[in-house]
């Protein structure tokens, strides 16, 4: 709660009068002690996969990263998202205005008043990665300007944040899928991702190939990226469940329509969790989700849903609802508010972005028995980004 200022009148302490009613609300946003954010610099990187790449609906060969700097008081905070080159250039346009001047530790202040500024444009998609972005930097910030990790800033209530392994690409041949889920195995994790929808005839094969490659213990997922109709999800659901041990279902379909969600979370097999939440843009999306009871398990991506402050915002619904929450993708901007957020059960370790981050981070932790573990000698997130070496992915 916040606290109010008071007055001195002849010796005693008396609380301002309230504004009246029909008051203009203060111009000034909330803050005001912190050192001013001097400067945001933006720029898009396109960084090649090492092999081509497909899921259930989509193909691809590189991913954009956006990246976000904004200094205050000789600290440098860094943020970023996962989306098209275009969200740089609505960031310098309209957001770095925002927040250029302003107090660095009014983060909350902030992430509203960039909602605001992005009105007409909506809250979904490139709007909401811009503010990701911008928010993730402003977070790091005000945790270097403190001196603290940034998982301390937030409130820790684990040490360490469980991952799963996640490609297995339905362009990947049986023994890249093999040597990709292997590889991760002997690194400590026992839960796998992978991608289906593209290829039925052979997504069966696919499945069961990676039940063998990690054994009869581990946890398999399958991610069809919105490729099923509601009968289709069903019957795969109950033939993945039955002959290969799958235990998730990721977005069978589109991710708005919560009522075929309900639909199949109320008919697959019990053992399979049904997941969805990856296209979470915004707090009202959340919770329609939870209100149609349509997930067992919401994912939340801080590349996406506003920022750390939105990611934090949807672990409250979450734990309010009593429904897990996994993190989606960029497992070095979710490892320090993972950790600190109570609902959290895992993070996605997407081969992607697991690869861009270890190369062009310093400071991204490695996994280890399946595990990641942030650096509390490191204030903030822990990782600054590497400029020169990602000069030449440059858009």
């Amino acid at each position: 709660m916040a606290r109010t200022r008071v007055q001195r009148k002849g010796g005693r302490r008396e609380a301002p009068a309230a504004p009246a009613a029909d008051a203009d609300p203060p111009r000034e946003r909330a803050g005001g002690g912190g050192p001013r954010v001097e400067s945001v610099r933006t720029a898009a990187f396109r960084i090649p996969t090492d092999a081509p790449e497909s899921d259930g609906t989509l193909e691809w060969q590189a991913t954009t990263l956006v990246v976000v700097e904004v200094t205050a008081g000789g600290e440098t905070g860094f943020g970023y998202t996962y989306a098209d080159a275009g969200v740089a250039r609505m960031i310098r346009d309209s957001l770095a205005a925002v927040v250029t001047g302003e107090d660095a530790l009014a983060v909350e202040a902030h992430w509203h008043a960039m909602i605001a500024r992005l009105r007409n444009m909506g809250r979904q998609g490139a709007s909401a990665m811009a503010v990701s972005a911008v928010d993730g930097a402003l977070w790091d910030l005000k945790a270097k300007l403190l001196g603290l990790p940034l998982v301390q800033l937030l409130g820790q209530v684990r040490a360490a944040l469980p991952v799963y392994g996640s490609g297995g690409f339905t362009s990947y041949s049986d023994a890249q899928l093999k040597k990709q889920f292997q590889g991760w195995a002997a690194r400590g994790v026992t839960r796998f991702k992978m991608k289906v929808g593209r290829d039925p005839a052979r997504d069966l094969h696919r499945v069961q190939a990676a039940r063998r490659a990690i054994g009869g213990e581990a946890e398999l997922f399958v991610d069809a990226n919105s490729a099923y109709t509601r009968n289709q999800a069903l019957e795969w659901a109950n033939t993945f469940a039955n002959q290969a041990d799958v235990r998730w279902l990721e977005e069978p379909l589109p991710p708005d329509d919560l009522a075929g969600l309900r639909f199949l979370r109320e008919r697959v097999p019990p053992e399979i969790e049904l997941a969805e939440g990856e296209y979470g843009y915004d707090l009202h999306y959340f919770r329609r989700l939870l209100d149609a009871e349509a997930a067992d398990v919401v994912q939340a991506d801080a590349t996406r849903c506003a920022g750390i402050t939105g990611f934090m915002k949807v672990a409250t619904l979450c734990e309010t609802w009593g429904r897990p929450l996994s993190a989606h993708c960029a497992p070095a901007l979710h490892l320090h508010p993972g950790c600190a957020a109570a609902p959290m059960r895992h993070t996605e370790y997407f081969h992607d972005h697991a690869r861009i981050e270890q190369r062009l981070f310093d400071g991204a932790v490695p996994v280890e028995r399946g595990m990641l573990t942030p650096d509390l000698t490191r204030p903030g997130l822990g990782v600054e980004f590497k400029w020169a070496d990602a000069e030449r992915f440059a858009v």
